[in-house]
This record gives C-alpha cells, structure tokens and sequence, in this order.
C-alpha cells in the first residue's frame, strides 16, 4: 500500500471544523450538536467553528451535496483551520463523488489536516486516501463526543494519544465496558454501560504487520467499483478494518461482501482483518432486547472464517468484538498506519505516530 501523508497534531487552542457531510442532523437534533460541541471543546482546550452550511436543515442538507462538497474544500483551505470533524453519518455522501474534479483531490492533498468521522464519512476517508492524505475513523461530533454524562475516559485519552501527540500510539487496549442502548438525541438519560468481553483472535498464530484500511462495510459497497475504490496493489498488506452500521445488517449479509472482497482477490492480498464489536441498537423498553442482541455477536466471527476457509485463507489473523464503530466508546484508526497484530501474545499495536 502506499504510504500516506500525515497531518499535524492538535493542539491547545487550535480551531477545529465542524462539517455536515451527509445527514444534517445538526439542526433537527440542535441540544445534541451543542452538547457534543461543548464536550469536545471543555474536554480537549480546542475551539470549535461552523461552516457555512453545517448547521443548515436535514432537507437542505440532502438537496444541495455542492454545499457540503464546499464546506468540506474551504474547511481544508482555511490555514486557521487544525482539523476538520464531521457532525454525524448517514447515507448519501456518495453523492458528492459526482461533484469532484481532480482540484478537489489536490486540495486535500496540498492542505494536510486532521480528518475525522465514521459510518458513512468511509466515503470522505476515501477521497482523503486517494488524494494521498491519512485520514482518522474516529467518533463524530453527535455520536461518541456527544455522548450523554460526557465523553468517555477511554476516548478522552485515545483522542489525545493519537491526535495530540506525535509519539507512536503503540498497543491498542480494550474497554472495560460499551454501549449499544438506544436513547433518543433529545433525550438526556445516561445510556446502559455494559461489561465487555475480551476481544476474540479467531483465527492466525502468526505475527504480521499491515497499513490501516477500511471502514463501515455498508458503505464500502457504496464505494465499490468506483473511482475512489483502492487499486488491487494497494490492498497489499493492508490490515482491514471493517464494522457494521447501526441499521444491523445480518452475519449472512456480512459474509456476501466478504465473498466480493475475496471474488476481488482483496482478502488474498491483506496481512489481517479488525472487525468491531457489531452496531445496532436495542430499545430501552425491552428487558430482554440486550440479551437476545449480544448473542449474535459470535455469528458476525463464523460469517468470517466462513468466506476466509472457502477462499483458503487459513493463515489470515482475525481479531473481532473490538472497540470502533458502532458502539461506544472507540478507539481511534488512522489510515495507512503501520499495525501489528500478534495472535500469540493477543495484542493489537499502532507502530507508528498518527500525526507529525
């Protein structure tokens, strides 16, 4: 894979934007975005601004894709602008793809910065990794930094050992608890915080090493097969990092883009696969809604050793019910990075600095 360039640090006092790339929830769901905002702000010593169209109506939002194309180009070009974070996913980013030229990938190229988001925002990540630019899977502004009784510790420091520091982030440790509960954005209530379990290493007895690519399944088949989709050579050595949205697609569902990465000869090429803890939410009414939904998590692990035994992938290491996407709290993956897993000794480290 080739190597990406990284952006600078984070630091105290820096200007951060906020940008709507795809739903604009901001508006509709406004005491989230505030709260969200607030967080990051008193958490981190940063300033947070708007851009011109962050904090337009859901309906504005869907019906101009050139206004959140221009947002997300002047957010770049602005040089008092540190780092750029997304406000929240949701489903047709995609359709900013149409509106860009070769300009446009210069401009992330020529304007090295912080980016960040997750779900849907796999689309922006792409464009930042064909124009070059190591961008950061992280939590957006509504979901995870937003959280209700603020941000969670263990975000608060993966956050600052990988965007405000240049010192290798080095091994990644899990959560002692997550969150999957569905409470409503205008709702305040303190979201169920659940033990976790160990993360799973299914498959591989074999050290590797790889650079980070990936993102929210659902949405790398929007991606695929078009002009942001990697060349075949830089799959090569990837670790994928892959999780599932919150709408919950099933382990069979899982196993049929699996089939499409293998048909491609992707997984073939890849030094290991991250998969995390799977998304989706349970309602607060329903007692027996956590257990049922917990049970199907080792289903997402057979889906995989499934298509990696049809397509004779045996030696591939696999690592499951980690700590990004869908749940929280998460750790952060900038892409491109250096990772090792090592099935031995059951560790996941970042080798590399994120940020210079």
């Amino acid at each position: 894979m080739k190597q990406l360039i990284k952006p600078t640090k984070l630091n105290k006092n820096d200007t951060v934007a906020a940008v709507s790339l795809s739903w604009g929830g901001c508006d509709e769901f406004k005491n989230r975005y505030l709260q969200g905002k607030r967080q990051f702000e008193e958490t981190f010593d940063v300033k947070i601004i708007e851009m011109p169209h962050t904090l337009s109506s859901a309906q504005d939002i869907y019906e101009h894709p050139e206004w959140r194309l221009q947002d997300l180009m002047s957010a770049f070009t602005d040089k008092n602008i540190k780092a750029i974070l997304t406000t929240i996913g949701g489903d047709d980013t995609i359709r900013l793809l149409s509106l860009m030229n070769k300009t446009h990938f210069d401009i992330i190229r020529n304007n090295p910065k912080i980016f960040m988001g997750m779900s849907d925002t796999t689309v922006n990540h792409f464009m930042c990794f064909k124009a070059g630019l190591s961008s950061f899977y992280s939590p957006s502004l509504m979901f995870g930094y937003a959280e209700n009784g603020g941000i969670p510790d263990y975000m608060v420091q993966n956050t600052k050992k990988t965007l405000f520091s240049s010192n290798v982030i080095g091994q990644l440790v899990p959560s002692k608890e997550f969150i999957v509960q569905k409470v409503p954005f205008e709702k305040n209530d303190i979201r169920q915080r659940i033990p976790t379990k160990p993360w799973r290493f299914i498959q591989g007895n074999t050290k590797t090493i790889g650079r980070l690519l990936g993102g929210c399944i659902d949405v790398l088949d929007f991606i695929n097969g078009t002009t942001l989709w990697p060349k075949n050579d830089e799959w090569e050595n990837a670790v994928l990092f892959i999780e599932t949205s919150e709408n919950k697609p099933t382990p069979d569902q899982l196993c049929y883009w699996l089939r499409n990465f293998a048909a491609q000869g992707i997984l073939q090429k890849i030094s290991g696969i991250l998969f995390a803890r799977p998304g989706g939410e349970f309602s607060i009414h329903k007692a027996d809604a956590q257990e049922r939904f917990l049970s199907c998590y080792t289903d997402y692990d057979t889906s995989i050793l499934q298509v990696l035994k049809e397509y004779n992938c045996p030696d591939i290491p696999v690592v499951t019910n980690m700590d990004f996407g869908h749940t929280v709290p998460q750790f952060i993956l900038p892409y491109g990075a250096l990772c090792e897993i090592d099935p031995i000794m059951q560790t996941v480290s970042i080798l590399e600095s994120g940020v210079i």
